[in-house]
């Protein structure tokens, strides 16, 4: 292990060997290496003369490219676009997207987190976030309506086991006796890593104020119980909030919960803001300590570096001149006013009797999707005959779930939708008869 690391090692281990623990053997190896990037950030400081540092080519003082790249992008310096982004990203970036967290997270006011670090969008930072502390073996705790890459992410690349507690009681509220269970499970192992994903994906689903209150408490009870807790919130759908919620990730009450919780915040604007393509995306840690914060940026950002180097420079800059445009609160209002309608005509029409004989749907109140739960009809089985016989895409989650976006259906279109679905369930049941 090098010098580094193991110093990184035993200042998280002198601030709170919980934490220490939860690190997986390649998060303990981690470490940012003082190399290159350094002795370049050095230089362009001090090299006033000439700085022969950095692996780039230059032309009159200005980064070199093709005029013809460089004509797609008016009002955008050359120096914005083509160098290399800092591993952590883009610093202005980095501090405009805090104020952002601060705004919409009251809750995360006085408490003490990192400066989000750029990822390469969400995908990437929970994969960060499983480097660091999901070893093999390991368990996952998440709802049985959960995003599928989970399992690669987690599983595949790591080894770790994905737990499964009921999302839904039967009263369609969060399932907190389900939720406690699974981690009290976790006993023996004396760790858990947790991801809280709301609004879900796939059901739409984000949990009220007092559900909110008892996944909070269940974190703490179990905290108590001695179980370290990686508490991961994917947060991809944050401010997607349309009725009957919580408006805030649960990232701030975790920031200073317990010392045996550390709250990881994976965010970013790839689905608030509607750049999927762009990958810019933020992975944010909360602990009362900063000598901890400091530690775990910098196996963060050498995670960062021995992987992608760093993310897309153009796209940061892009993303970086939306967040501080005059228009960006304005039409970001817009967008959310038509999601918001669209979700309010999915559920106008899903309160159709007719329905009642095919399905019935998981509560949602937020993000880009719902979930439909089917009666006597196989989901992948309905999937095909839709896509086969009507054109129709949908996505199967289980047997029994069938995922419906929609975010990409004009409101218009929306009954006309989930008239072709009703038509391909009546296919199915008449043809078994």
């Amino acid at each position: 292990m090098h010098d580094i690391a193991k110093n990184l090692n035993n200042v998280i281990k002198s601030e709170n060997p919980f934490i220490y623990d939860m690190l997986s053997d390649l998060g303990k190896n981690l470490y940012n290496q003082k190399g290159i990037l350094s002795q370049s950030a050095e230089a362009s400081k001090r090299a006033y003369r000439f700085n022969a540092t950095i692996g780039i080519a230059t032309e009159e003082h200005e980064p070199m490219h093709f005029q013809h790249i460089q004509d797609h992008f008016i009002g955008y310096a050359p120096e914005d676009i083509y160098p290399y982004a800092p591993p952590a990203g883009k610093q202005v970036l980095r501090e405009l997207w805090n104020e952002k967290l601060l705004l919409d997270n009251p809750s995360l006011h006085h408490q003490n987190f990192g400066l989000p670090i750029v990822t390469n969008a969400l995908t990437h930072g929970l994969s960060i976030a499983a480097d660091l502390f999901a070893n093999p073996e390991d368990s996952v705790i998440v709802p049985d309506k959960y995003w599928g890459n989970y399992q690669s992410i987690f599983h595949v690349r790591r080894g770790a086991h994905l737990l499964t507690y009921k999302l839904f009681n039967k009263d369609r509220k969060f399932n907190t006796a389900s939720f406690r269970e699974a981690l009290f499970n976790q006993k023996s192992k004396g760790k858990a890593i947790v991801l809280l994903n709301f609004p879900n994906n796939p059901t739409g689903y984000t949990p009220g104020a007092k559900e909110a209150e008892e996944i909070i408490a269940v974190l703490n009870e179990t905290a108590e119980a001695g179980i370290s807790i990686v508490a991961i919130l994917d947060d991809a759908y944050f401010g997607l909030f349309y009725e009957d919620s919580i408006k805030e990730s649960l990232f701030g009450q975790l920031a200073s919960l317990h010392q045996n919780i550390l709250p990881i915040k994976v965010d970013g604007a790839t689905k608030e803001n509607y750049v999927w393509g762009l990958r810019v995306g933020f992975i944010t840690y909360a602990s009362p300590s900063s000598v901890i914060l400091d530690a775990l940026e910098q196996k963060t950002v050498g995670l960062i570096r021995g992987t992608i180097s760093s993310s897309s420079h153009l796209s940061q800059t892009v993303i970086l001149q939306s967040l501080q445009s005059h228009e960006f609160e304005k039409e970001k209002q817009q967008k959310f006013q038509l999601m918001e309608r669209r979700a309010k005509k999915v559920k106008e029409v899903l309160n159709q009797k007719k329905y009642n004989d095919y399905w019935s749907y998981y509560p949602f109140n937020s993000g880009y999707f719902m979930c439909l739960q089917l009666k006597n009809i196989n989901a992948e089985t309905l999937r095909m005959h839709l896509l086969n016989q009507y054109g129709v895409g949908t996505v199967a989650i289980n047997p029994t779930d069938l995922r419906v976006a929609f975010s990409c259906v004009e409101e218009q279109e929306i009954e006309e939708l989930f008239n072709l679905i009703y038509k391909g369930a009546e296919d199915l049941v008449h043809s078994n008869h």
